[in-house]
């Protein structure tokens, strides 16, 4: 009887055992090293659920830092109503999942595409209300240093590369035009608008407009937006690092801000 069959039949056997623990290998690392777990983009609604969730209150998203002194409060659920009404000025709260942060698409060297996601909490800044309209010149400033993603190499480059950290910390959005709130707005009805305003971002200054949404909601103001950002017209240069193959020349400022009337 040929020895060849059986010969084979081992060669396969050992060489299907190589290729299961090749792929097993190749499972791991993407599994430790490389899957994005990137946070999804901001909605009004996954805003409001970290209010509605204790469980979710207070926690950070994927590549965010608490603001200063934060702590976790959150809202009793169900109420929708600005308790002494919605005129007066409003800060940052401490309830809820304030931050301010950035999407970009990066293509990385044995990875492929991934959504490179970096976000901070550490956000101040105050909104005045009067007459039931939001009053030009209430702006909001992240620092920008501390700005975090699931990469602290992104992060670290961050402070020399592209945003330039160690020179422009911070990001300031002012607002130019007044906003008219709808009359139900107080009492919890959900408010599409667009501010006006001017970007000061990477040390360059330019008028913007950010389409956002609101909503009262457990006597707290939720706020949500997003806009592209062109680097060009920031002059800000795409990072380089040896794992990096190309960034894309834009990206997408995104936050999420959680009022309390001060």
């Amino acid at each position: 009887m040929s020895r060849e069959p059986l010969m084979n039949r081992k060669l396969l056997m050992f060489g299907g055992g190589g290729l299961a623990v090749a792929a097993i290998a190749a499972f791991a690392a993407w599994f430790f090293f490389i899957r994005s777990d990137a946070p999804e983009a901001v909605s009004l609604e996954g805003a409001l659920e970290t209010l509605r969730t204790p469980t979710a209150a207070g926690q950070a998203g994927a590549g965010s830092t608490p603001a200063a002194g934060a702590t976790a409060q959150p809202g009793s659920g169900g109420g929708s109503s600005a308790a002494g009404g919605i005129d007066g000025a409003w800060g940052i709260a401490p309830a809820g999942e304030t931050f301010v942060g950035y999407r970009v698409q990066e293509e990385l060297a044995q990875i492929g595409a991934v959504t490179a996601v970096g976000r901070t909490s550490d956000v101040r800044g105050t909104v005045t209300i009067q007459d039931g309209t939001v009053q030009p010149g209430s702006s909001f400033t992240a620092n920008l240093q501390t700005l975090r993603s699931d990469r602290s190499q992104r992060d670290n480059a961050l402070r020399r590369q592209a945003l330039e950290t160690d020179l422009f910390p911070n990001a300031t959005f002012t607002l130019k035009e007044a906003v008219r709130l709808p009359a139900g707005f107080a009492n919890g009805e959900a408010f599409s608008t667009t501010l006006k305003g001017a970007l000061e971002l990477h040390g360059v200054t330019r008028d913007v407009e950010i389409p956002a949404q609101a909503k009262v909601e457990n006597g707290l103001i939720v706020v949500v937006g997003s806009i592209e950002i062109k680097f060009a017209d920031y002059n800000i240069a795409q990072p380089r690092a040896a794992i990096v193959l190309s960034v894309e020349d834009k990206g997408i400022m995104e936050f999420q801000l959680f009022l309390q009337k001060q």
